[in-house]
């Protein structure tokens, strides 16, 4: 199948699919059309001069398309930004279609990817070792293996070691998974371990019973029933985000530390 079929292009209108911001129907400003364009021209400086430096050709790219602080984080999404062959960097990711319960994989330009109503515009840029960066390179631009991982039903705060539903970050992280060990990691249940095993730890949420009873009855994209009984109760949510994904892959040395750009 081509690469086109299997990966659901992002050239969408702007609002139809969201991840790691509030998905509130707000026009787009020309200051915010600014603003998202600046950052995005600001990336691809920053990414193309890494590549002519050093050979970068696959980072971790985050944004901050919500307001998480409550919880001590800095941002809310991220995906693989990957250059072509062509010369080109793309960002692959998945996405949930507001107001639904699913969520796809899409391959964006910087500019899309950063076109979203951002809370803050700052974007996260880590840098994965040669070694990384290969496996993922390899993993990202081969339209057989890029959708091995994902998986539609969608909940924003899935469980970390769940498999019913799986969020952006979650998808993002498996694909690591996938990247780095592809002769024995061929389903989710196998990546979450190879993550354990290398010492993967999610962040804890704490989200008291009304905010998920609200969440859940208000919203098609969150969803609490896969939690263990034990942690869901203690209002213990653990779920996958950008800010322990940087810090377990800067503390296992399989990346850099983060850079962010404004």
């Amino acid at each position: 199948m081509a690469a086109a079929t299997m990966l659901c292009l992002a050239f969408m209108a702007a609002g139809t699919a969201q991840a790691g911001r509030s998905c509130e129907n707000r026009p787009m400003t020309a200051q915010m059309l600014t603003q998202s364009l600046d950052l995005a021209q600001r990336t691809a400086q920053v990414l193309e001069a890494e590549h002519q430096k050093i050979g970068t050709k696959v980072v971790l790219l985050g944004r901050a398309g919500q307001d998480l602080s409550t919880y001590q984080l800095k941002y809310s999404h991220f995906g693989w930004a990957y250059r072509t062959p062509e010369g080109l960097w793309r960002v692959a990711h998945k996405l949930n279609g507001c107001g639904t319960a699913e969520g796809h994989v899409y391959r964006q330009g910087l500019g899309e990817f950063f076109l979203d109503d951002l809370w803050r515009y700052v974007a996260a840029v880590q840098v994965p070792t040669p070694e990384v960066q290969q496996a993922l390179w390899t993993y990202l631009t081969n339209p057989q293996t890029v959708l091995r991982m994902q998986h539609a039903p969608y909940s924003m705060v899935s469980y970390v070691w769940g498999q019913r539903y799986q969020q952006s970050n979650q998808w993002a992280l498996e694909s690591l998974a996938v990247a780095m060990e592809p002769a024995t990691v061929q389903q989710r249940a196998q990546a979450q371990a190879w993550l354990q095993f290398k010492g993967y730890e999610p962040s804890a949420l704490v989200i008291r019973s009304w905010t998920r009873l609200g969440g859940r009855m208000t919203a098609a994209n969150i969803a609490f029933d896969d939690h263990p009984n034990e942690k869901r109760f203690a209002s213990r949510i653990e779920t996958v985000t950008v800010d322990s994904v940087t810090q377990w892959m800067q503390r296992t040395q399989l990346a850099g530390p983060v850079r962010e750009l404004r």
